[in-house]
């Protein structure tokens, strides 16, 4: 499933250049495609750590 949704965000990109901006339907504001994927990394990744200090305090295990 996570690669069918990859594969779907891949395919309504694919005609957007990193500096066009879109409209965002619900705030009505205007941003380009580059800050957007930035948003997303920096979410993936608090999250990911998230998760990380949950199994370290499961497991005890820390990274070097």
């Amino acid at each position: 499933m996570f690669r069918a949704e990859w594969n779907a965000s891949d395919a309504a990109v694919a005609p957007i250049a990193l500096d066009d901006t879109i409209i965002l339907p619900k705030s009505g504001r205007s941003m380009d495609l580059r800050w957007i994927y930035l948003h997303m990394i920096e979410e993936y990744a608090r999250h990911n750590g998230h998760a990380d200090m949950i199994r370290e305090q499961i497991d005890g295990v820390t990274g070097d």
